[in-house]
C-alpha cells in the first residue's frame, strides 16, 4: 500500500559563503514511517533539519509539507504550527517547572507571553496532556521538577512537549545521546508507541543498533549529498557506506 508524502525535498541546495552543506538532495519521507538519517559529522543532516524547520533558507530547491505547504519560504513559527516538531539534541525544558506544567506551557506555545500565562486549558488539552503524561511514562512524576530528572526523562518530556501539540512530523535529533542502555530501549518502545499512519518520524543518530531498531528506511548523507538509502542491512553492506562512514 503506497503511503502519502509527509515531505517532498527536491534538487536542495543550501550555501554558507563558499561552502556547501546541502548539494542536489532529494528526499520523499512518507506518513506511516519511521526515517534515520546517518552519516558523519558535517554531512548535512543538522541543515537538513533547519531548512525543513525553517531555520536556515535553502538557496534553491523545493521542500514541501504535504506536497502544498511550501516550507523553504515560511517562517519558523508558521511551520510549527502546520504540523512540524522538533526536538534538539540537548533536551530544552523549563527546568525550575514541575513536568506537568511544561506540558501547559508547550499547549499554549504560540500564545503571547500574558495569554499563555492567563489562559485556561481546555478539557480537551488537559486530556491531551494526560494522555502525553502517560506516553513518555512521566505520570508519576507530574509534580517532579524537570531539574529533578534524569537525562533520559528530560529527552521524554521534552519529546511530550511536541506530542502535546500532535505534529504529523516528528523531528528527533540524536535521541539516545547520553543515555543509559536502559533509557535507550525505553526510548525505542517510545518511539515505537509513536508510529502512526497520520505521522512521520525523522530521526538524525549515530547510534546503529538504536537506527536498526526505529528506522524502516536509512538515508545516510555525505557532504551534503545523498550516498545511500534503504534498509538499514542494505546500507551496512553498501561499499560506499561502509567506506566513508561504517568503517570508520
Amino acid at each position: 500500500m503506497s503511503q502519502t508524502i509527509a515531505l517532498y525535498i527536491n534538487g536542495l541546495n543550501v550555501r554558507f559563503g563558499g561552502f556547501a552543506a546541502i548539494t542536489d538532495l532529494t528526499l520523499e519521507i512518507r506518513y506511516g514511517e519511521s526515517r534515520a538519517l546517518i552519516g558523519p559529522n558535517g554531512a548535512g543532516k543538522t541543515t537538513l533539519m533547519d531548512v525543513i524547520t525553517g531555520k536556515t533558507r535553502p538557496n534553491s530547491g523545493e521542500v514541501f509539507l504535504d506536497r502544498k505547504l511550501d516550507l523553504a519560504t515560511r517562517g519558523e513559527a508558521e511551520i510549527a504550527r502546520s504540523g512540524i516538531g522538533r526536538k534538539f539534541q540537548k533536551p530544552s525544558v523549563f527546568e525550575a517547572l514541575p513536568v506537568a506544567q511544561n506540558l501547559e506551557l508547550a499547549v499554549r506555545r504560540g500564545l503571547g507571553w500574558g495569554e499563555m500565562v492567563m489562559s485556561r486549558l481546555s478539557v480537551a488539552q488537559r486530556e491531551r496532556i494526560e494522555e502525553v503524561l502517560v506516553t513518555i511514562g512521566l505520570q508519576e512524576d507530574r509534580q517532579r521538577k524537570a531539574a529533578e530528572l534524569s537525562h533520559g526523562q528530560k529527552q521524554w518530556l521534552e519529546i511530550g512537549m511536541l506530542l502535546v501539540a500532535e505534529p504529523k512530523v516528528l523531528l528527533l535529533d540524536e535521541p539516545v545521546a547520553g543515555m543509559t542502555e536502559a533509557e535507550s530501549e525505553r526510548t525505542v518502545e517510545l518511539i515505537a508507541s509513536l508510529r502512526s499512519p497520520d505521522r512521520a518520524i525523522v530521526v538524525v543518530e549515530h547510534d546503529m543498533e538504536f537506527v536498526d531498531r526505529v528506522a524502516d528506511l536509512v538515508s545516510v548523507l555525505h557532504e551534503g549529498r545523498l550516498l545511500g538509502e534503504g534498509s538499514m542491512q542494505a546500507v551496512r553492506t553498501n561499499p560506499k557506506v561502509i567506506q566513508v562512514y561504517l568503517g570508520r
